[in-house]
């Protein structure tokens, strides 16, 4: 059974930094893309990063790209987001996928069952 459990999300201000996290049971990361979505309240869910299968490449959301950071552990079957210069519109619910790829336009077919992160300002 696959399982995608985030955790780090939380209250901070403005500016502020937060690394969420995301441990994977069950599949093998090292074969998998990853990702992060999020969603605010009353808004689709949205694309926010993406890494491929070996990290060597990842994909950011306009809106987060040069403050957030993708990166994974395949050792430790870990993915994580570092963010940074946090504003009170990326206050939403995160989410970890997993899939063969995952990207902007894709929908991934593993799913966590989300951290919440807060901004204020």
């Amino acid at each position: 059974q696959v399982q995608l459990v985030e955790s780090g999300g939380g209250l901070v201000q403005a500016g502020g930094s937060l690394r969420l996290s995301c441990a994977a049971s069950g599949l093998t990361l090292s074969s998998y893309g990853m990702g992060w979505f999020r969603q605010s309240p009353g808004k689709e869910r949205e694309f926010v990063a993406a890494i491929n299968w070996s990290g060597g490449s990842t994909i950011y959301a306009d809106s987060v790209s040069g403050r957030f950071t993708i990166s994974r552990d395949s050792v430790k079957n870990m993915v994580f987001l570092r963010m940074s210069s946090l504003k009170p519109e990326d206050t939403a619910v995160y989410y970890c996928a997993a899939d063969r790829e995952v990207g902007p336009s894709l929908q991934p077919h593993y799913w966590g069952q989300g951290t919440q992160v807060t901004v204020s300002s």
